[in-house]
């Protein structure tokens, strides 16, 4: 992976922006995740993590509303995927309901909450 930023197109009107920062991918996903579309948010965040091999994967989830279960599936997922290089998930700008359903699942503790994108790419 470069050192530099640059935009990395995925294809997908889930996740319409990702760019790499320094060690990060940061992508922007957006829209109501569910069963339907999760596995299309599945198949472009393991496609990052091969080809980026980031330290950080940044997730923006400002402009998702809702998520399910399959949802937090991909995540969960992801999380060990990048685990397995000594990378890690940060989550940023979280509305309060996936706030909320990442607090009863108590998974606000094994992915890192930041307030925003700078928040997160500031800490180690």
């Amino acid at each position: 992976m470069n050192g530099g930023a640059g935009e990395l197109k995925t294809g997908v009107d889930l996740v319409p922006h990702a760019r790499i920062q320094g060690a990060a991918v940061v992508a922007s996903v957006r829209g109501e995740i569910d069963l339907h579309n999760s596995p299309e948010l599945r198949g472009v965040l393991l496609d990052l993590l091969q080809s980026h091999s980031p330290k950080k994967l940044v997730l923006n989830l400002a402009q998702v509303p809702y998520m399910d279960s399959s949802a937090i599936a991909v995540l969960v997922e992801s999380l060990q995927r990048i685990r397995k290089t000594g990378g890690r998930i940060f989550l940023t700008d979280l509305q309060p309901r996936v706030k909320g359903l990442l607090e009863i699942a108590r998974l606000d503790s094994i992915f890192i909450v930041c307030k925003d994108e700078a928040d997160a790419l500031g800490r180690p």
